[in-house]
């Protein structure tokens, strides 16, 4: 049983309170433990404190629970920081996705210009971050749940020596989502995926111990021509079959651009507006189980894991407990564990999670027709990190330019502009042009 302080990056967020049931669902393990809250003022980090103490005192654990809006003095002599927050809120990732479709190109939180621009906001804060720790918790760990996890654990690794390492629950739950929305039982699914994040593929996938190819390619020829049939589904099973991997979601977005651009610009809303919309509800659903003695959280009209599924927390738990377990993470692929990609670069993959930290395990190549897009997502992905660590707006159009959904210098000029005008107030002076500053 580890007794850690770990600093909550983000902790008065909508997704704060999920993410802190989840951590007391295995608060046996972290008995004796701290947690401080730290967000910016006017969150709401006193309603989350109030259900995180009345969760833990339901279960009969020893935890504190703390808040602050001063970062330095919350990371002070900290053991492990979870980073989960949004630089601009969710107000930015509106703009991150309406924007660039107003240019014709894909608006979404990890991928495209939206992702490049989020990724810029969250590693300005991260660098902050990074300062801070050197100097008052030099011996800290970070898991890193801020988006695109990949870019931020990119420039995060590349230039500071405090372990990080980044999660997402994608390989664990693609194939798993992808079999249940044709019918089949989630739990009975098996899978393992590797590539990049929000870029992998599977190269196991059974479905109650066999094949799931065969499955799948015969729902693709039983559904292909169903107009009742749901797009998105229809989308992730024809590239499944086409390519004979379970692939990440997000490889809709690249394969299937033109019908996904046209849908997300006939959409009324984007993505991240719908999320304001039901953040009320949420705030409603956690004052009403505040007032409780033992709050129980709703899925429906929560957000976070809620102890069905939160990486980070297993991982944290791997790492402090010493419990030698293999999970999917996101760390730089030393020794050339994923073939065919640079050791510097970070990758999605298998790793060994103990006391010692996290060690890569041997991942099969891609294949060679998938893997020429995700070594050119991984090539945007190192410029990406460079730039948002020490780059210039010059840099930045380049790095955008570089994107596979973005077609034109063009059109990477006007996107660039545009969103760093939109968020200057959350960006370095040297990433934002002459001309908007």
């Amino acid at each position: 049983m580890a007794r850690i302080k770990l600093a909550y990056l983000g902790g008065g967020s909508t997704r704060a309170v999920g993410t802190m049931a989840s951590f007391i669902h295995q608060g046996a393990d972290f008995d004796g433990s701290e947690v401080v809250l730290i967000d910016l003022p006017g969150s709401r980090l006193d309603l989350v404190k109030t259900l995180a103490d009345k969760m833990a005192k339901a279960r009969g654990l020893d935890l504190t629970i703390t808040t602050t809006t001063d970062r330095r003095a919350g990371l002070t002599d900290v053991d492990a920081v979870l980073s989960s927050f949004r630089p601009g809120g969710f107000q930015a990732r509106v703009l991150d996705e309406r924007i660039p479709l107003a240019n014709g190109v894909i608006g979404q939180e990890t991928q495209g210009p939206g992702g490049f621009f989020m990724c810029l906001r969250a590693v300005h804060v991260m660098q902050q971050v990074a300062e801070e720790l050197a100097a008052v918790a030099p011996k800290a760990r970070v898991f890193n749940y801020t988006n695109p996890v990949n870019l931020v654990a990119q420039a995060w690794t590349t230039h500071c020596d405090i372990p990080l390492v980044a999660l997402c629950e994608g390989p664990i739950v693609y194939p798993r989502e992808l079999m249940r929305d044709l019918g089949y039982v989630y739990d009975d699914v098996d899978a393992k995926m590797v590539g990049l994040n929000h870029a992998s593929w599977a190269f196991e996938q059974t479905y109650q111990g066999r094949d799931a190819m065969p499955i799948l390619r015969e729902e693709w020829e039983r559904r292909r021509d169903d107009p009742t049939q749901d797009r998105d589904l229809l989308r992730r099973l024809r590239i499944a079959t086409t390519f004979d991997a379970i692939p990440s979601h997000y490889f809709q977005y690249y394969y299937c651009e033109d019908e996904v651009l046209a849908e997300l610009r006939a959409k009324p809303t984007t993505r991240a507006e719908d999320i304001l919309s039901w953040a009320p509800g949420y705030w409603e659903h956690y004052e009403e189980q505040a007032a409780t003695d033992d709050p129980q959280l709703d899925p429906a009209r929560s957000r976070g894991g809620i102890h069905e599924l939160e990486l980070a927390i297993d991982v944290m738990d791997a790492v402090f407990n010493d419990k030698d377990e293999i999970h999917p993470v996101n760390v730089p692929n030393v020794g050339g564990m994923l073939p065919g990609f640079a050791e510097d670069l970070v990758v999605e993959i298998y790793g060994r999670c103990n006391a010692n930290w996290i060690e890569p395990l041997p991942a099969p190549p891609l294949s060679r027709d998938v893997r020429g897009l995700v070594l050119a997502l991984g090539e945007y992905q190192a410029l990406a990190g460079q730039v948002a660590w020490d780059g210039d707006w010059r840099a930045g159009i380049r790095a955008l330019t570089a994107n596979p959904l973005v077609r034109t210098i063009d059109q990477a000029e006007v996107i660039y502009t545009e969103l760093a005008a939109a968020h200057r107030e959350h960006l370095p002076e040297r990433l934002v042009p002459p001309s908007v500053r």
